[in-house]
């Protein structure tokens, strides 16, 4: 019966996963136009879905995270801008206000205060600390899948709630980054290109246009509060000390400051925003704990994910 039954199973999958992978391409040429990255994921997920049933299992249990890109991707049609009121202005204000600093009797931001106190050792390691941001957690996130696949996806599900929640607070409350109120000043400029600021000069030691590429790329500059780049490492860490890695777990506290610290000595981020993004990851933790305890359809709903994946 298996033996007959494979055929068919092999020609629906076929079918499904043709009809999301078209479905991908033209929505995404609709909306942002054609880009070779689209291919490339459209690629990566069919190959690893046919080459084997690992592989299969693999590329099912990360889709949230393709998931997440595609969202993140897609902003670019939909910028926040168009919504709300960006806030240039009162952030800045705030910041200085709450975390000010003071220098020859006037008062700046930390951002500020860095950008008059640069030197190599503090650009090489900002670098380093902010290549951290998506590498660290797709990692942890392999580790767990080979470990402990229920874990794994109570990770990826938590930090797929993580970001939409940031992308919402985005469009509530557009801010712009540091880096903008230096050189525009707090005149709205629509469209402004993305900007790797105080990380050009990593690129510049490395003689690699690495973050320039990386930025160049920004789905929207005025998506600064707040900084998902905070957020991510909190959730590395709160699911590192939950499954008991021990001395591993100093390392991801590590990492978690060193990026928090590059944030605002590149003026990519305000204290407000690092402070913001911290909040963002714990709500986004406890919202998904609380929808597990609170509603028995989606713990069913997670059972069926994990038998395709275990």
């Amino acid at each position: 019966m298996w033996q007959a039954n494979k055929p068919i199973h092999y020609f629906t999958d076929i079918i499904i996963t043709s009809v999301i992978t078209l479905s991908y391409l033209l929505l995404s040429f609709l909306l942002i136009g054609f880009k070779k990255d689209q291919l490339f994921l459209a690629g990566l997920f069919n190959l690893l879905y046919y080459v084997s049933s690992g592989s299969r299992k693999l590329i099912i249990g990360f889709s949230i995270f393709i998931l997440y890109w595609i969202i993140f991707d897609y902003m670019k049609a939909f910028p926040n801008y168009d919504f709300n009121t960006v806030d240039i202005q009162e952030i800045y204000n705030a910041e200085k206000y709450l975390f000010g600093i003071s220098i020859d009797g006037r008062i700046v931001t930390a951002n500020e205060y860095w950008l008059q106190h640069t030197n190599p050792i503090l650009d090489t390691i900002s670098g380093v600390f902010y290549l951290c941001w998506i590498p660290v957690p797709l990692l942890f996130a392999g580790y767990l899948f080979y470990s402990n696949r229920e874990q794994f996806l109570h990770f990826a599900i938590s930090f797929f709630s993580v970001n939409l929640l940031g992308f919402i607070i985005y469009y509530l409350y557009p801010a712009a980054p540091p880096w903008y109120m230096q050189q525009n000043g707090i005149q709205f400029i629509a469209h402004t290109a993305g900007n790797a600021a105080g990380l050009q000069r990593f690129d510049q030691l490395i003689n690699i246009g690495l973050f320039q590429s990386l930025y160049a790329k920004s789905s929207n500059v005025f998506a600064a509060m707040p900084s998902l780049h905070a957020s991510y490492p909190v959730i590395v860490l709160y699911f590192g000390i939950k499954n008991r890695l021990g001395k591993i777990n100093i390392l991801f506290a590590l990492i978690s400051i060193g990026i928090w610290f590059a944030a605002v000595y590149t003026s990519h981020h305000y204290v407000l925003d690092i402070l913001g993004g911290i909040l963002c990851a714990l709500a986004g933790i406890t919202i998904f704990k609380q929808s597990l305890t609170f509603n028995t359809r989606i713990g069913l709903f997670l059972s069926a994910i994990l038998k395709k994946i275990i």
